[in-house]
């Protein structure tokens, strides 16, 4: 029974999940918008808001946690210096997820995850 367990396993294993996830934020922060199913953008969305918020408490600590989990040292400065900033009085709900389409291969339902506060250029 999977009483009080969260989170999709989308049919992967830890490792694969694991990955999934850190390639995907790393995609969101760079680009702060991207495609997916669904269940993917639900799950995403914790995991992205959970970097944001290290992102705003802007310690050596934060920063560390957040390059285990990213590793790209231009999206983790970015993280820090921009992203953060912008949702300083923002008090969560970083993300956002909009049903988009329907994808013609295999019916899956797609979403788009963003950015909240998006950048000004």
């Amino acid at each position: 029974m999977r009483h009080l367990k969260h989170g999709r396993k989308l049919n992967r294993n830890q490792g694969h999940r694991k990955a999934l996830f850190r390639n995907m934020a790393i995609s969101l922060l760079k680009h702060e918008r991207i495609e997916t199913t669904d269940a993917k953008a639900k799950e995403l969305r914790s995991y992205t808001d959970k970097l944001i918020t290290l992102g705003k408490k802007g310690d050596l600590h934060s920063r560390r946690i957040a390059a285990e989990k990213i590793h790209d040292s231009e999206v983790l400065q970015k993280l820090f210096s921009d992203i953060a900033k912008r949702n300083l009085e923002r008090a969560g709900g970083y993300t956002r997820v909009l049903k988009s389409r329907i994808r013609k291969g295999d019916c899956a339902s797609m979403s788009v995850i963003e950015l909240v506060e998006k950048s000004a250029a």
